[in-house]
């Protein structure tokens, strides 16, 4: 296990970026579409249960919630929209949001894109995969839930999602489940190249 996951601890939450903490040192954004298991996934990748708070009701977080690893370090939960529940003026602010976000954060690292491995690239996630690209951002998708299909349906829609990305030098896929812990350490891994770290 990597300590300085473990050791991630509740910094902020706030409704747009004007409450964020200030633009330095290495960010590294989780964004998903409600309920693909984003917030289950920070907490197995922290070793923590209760880090990142997991709602019954899809699209409930509307805010971006920050976790610091140390004093240079941080983890972003994003919003998880792409929900019908969640009014459009609200979903129509969080867009320009995050066009800014990725605009103007300069210590924006790295990407951890949640998809459910039964429903990959809907349109939201098209969409975020879109201005990771645009940027030349370091990206890492995690097909999650993968304990719910078979090895071979998972293995097949793993390889689509490859054949998507082919062209994305900076842009990877796995698979992971945070009910069986499959996937963990590839997935410290790239985070350890998104921050910097050095084992």
């Amino acid at each position: 296990m990597r300590k300085h996951y473990h050791q991630a601890k509740f910094l902020l939450s706030c409704p747009s970026l004007k409450g964020c903490p200030p633009d330095e040192g290495f960010e590294v954004i989780f964004a998903g579409r409600s309920n693909a298991g984003k917030s289950s996934s920070i907490n197995t990748l922290t070793m923590q249960n209760k880090l990142a708070k997991v709602s019954r009701t899809p699209g409930r977080t509307q805010h971006l919630v920050f976790f610091e690893l140390d004093k240079d370090r941080r983890l972003v939960d994003l919003p998880g929209y792409g929900y019908a529940k969640v009014p459009d003026h609200v979903k129509k602010q969080w867009h320009l949001d995050m066009s800014e976000y990725f605009d103007k954060r300069d210590c924006l690292r790295g990407a951890v894109l949640v998809m459910d491995v039964r429903h990959p690239l809907k349109p939201f996630d098209k969409m975020m995969l879109e201005w990771c690209v645009s940027i030349n951002l370091p990206t890492q998708i995690i097909l999650t839930k993968a304990d719910k299909l078979k090895k071979g349906a998972a293995a097949n829609t793993y390889q689509q999602i490859k054949k998507e990305i082919k062209n994305h030098p900076y842009v990877d896929v796995q698979l992971f489940s945070s009910l069986k812990k499959q996937g963990l350490d590839e997935l410290w891994g790239r985070l350890d190249t998104f921050f910097g770290y050095i084992d």
